[in-house]
């Protein structure tokens, strides 16, 4: 489902209020201890802004590709593994100005799968640095309880190392009755990726006979997704000037407003994100009419196909696919389980 009809924004210079914010400074000035849970940091005009902002609507489901970690350590003459720490820092100090704005879910784009592709000791650090941050956000689970903070891990984990596997199934255990903010890290993961996962997931519930073949819908693919817990992002927000997907959500994204700036992830500031949000408010509406348009379409389809079958049949059908997904989500849990424990995926 690609997303032909989403808005774009190109910033080619820095916003109007972006301007505001000097630059961060390339020198290696004394930071905080890395941390997930970072406290407030804004100023008297910044909460005057969030005020004014949350005049109108606000996005509850922000997608972040966090792009530009390598420009910025070759701009600032720093190791590769250091812009990568740098672009850390930075989501942790932009989860923290989501929530005040009034943001409630977040998806990054940590880790593509096409990532694999890069060179051997890059990709080592990377996964030396995730192990670092994921056990980092272990030893951060009173704060995430106490924030009311979910953690989901969307990808492909058959591509990671079983440490890393581990530290992410017990993350996403104890978070996973939080209700009040929803973080959703892509971690070895792409749209196609996903997608195929989905059809995969499908087709073995008819296998099995679990599902019929006239139960496969849009709805179901949808719900078999890895990102099935979520609603479709709001806005999407890449940074580093690039103006593409790079396959990331392509199938949640078809009324997404999006929204590009030159701006290297790790220089991304509290302004930015504003000039972002006060763009999503000014084209909401044409996004609306969008989703309104392929709602009605999906629901008159399947009142058509409805008013064609038995009114039994399709309570049956409902039945046959409500208890299908939710063997999916016993099944998912236990392998979540059986991870903590350190055992192998059966």
């Amino acid at each position: 489902m690609a997303p032909n009809s989403s808005v774009v924004a190109t910033t080619t210079s820095v916003a109007e209020a972006e301007a505001e914010s000097p630059p961060p400074s390339l020198s290696a000035p004394r930071q905080p201890p890395p941390t997930w849970i970072r406290e407030s940091n804004l100023l008297w005009y910044h909460r005057w802004v969030i005020r004014v902002l949350r005049a109108g609507p606000i996005p509850e489901h922000v997608a972040f590709i966090m792009d530009g970690n390598r420009r910025y350590a070759k701009k600032a003459n720093i190791a590769k593994v250091e812009g990568h720490s740098a672009g850390f820092e930075k989501l942790s100090e932009t989860l923290q100005w989501c929530l005040e704005v009034g943001i409630s879910e977040v998806t990054v784009y940590a880790f593509s799968i096409e990532n694999f592709k890069r060179t051997q000791d890059e990709v080592d650090a990377l996964m030396d640095l995730a192990r670092e941050k994921f056990q980092r956000l272990l030893a951060e689970r009173d704060r995430l309880h106490e924030r009311g903070i979910c953690i989901r891990i969307i990808g492909n984990w058959d591509l990671l190392a079983p440490d890393i596997q581990r530290s992410i199934a017990e993350a996403v255990l104890l978070t996973k009755d939080n209700r009040k903010a929803t973080l959703n890290v892509a971690f070895a993961y792409t749209s196609r990726d996903e997608m195929t996962h989905s059809i995969r997931t499908v087709a073995q519930g008819i296998s099995e006979g679990r599902l019929e073949p006239e139960d496969v819908n849009e709805e179901l693919l949808t719900r078999c997704l890895y990102t099935k817990y979520s609603a479709e992002p709001d806005l999407l927000v890449r940074t580093s000037g690039e103006v593409r997907l790079s396959d990331f959500l392509l199938w949640q994204s078809t009324s997404t407003v999006m929204y590009f700036t030159e701006t290297l992830w790790p220089e991304f500031t509290i302004w930015h994100l504003f000039g972002a949000v006060f763009y999503y408010q000014r084209y909401r509406w044409r996004m609306q009419d969008v989703r309104r348009s392929l709602d009605g379409f999906t629901i008159d389809a399947a009142c058509s196909d409805e008013a064609h079958a038995k009114e039994s049949s399709c309570v049956e059908r409902k039945e046959r696919i409500g208890r299908f997904l939710a063997h999916i989500e016993e099944e998912e849990e236990k392998q979540l389980r059986r991870l903590v424990r350190g055992m192998a995926i059966k």
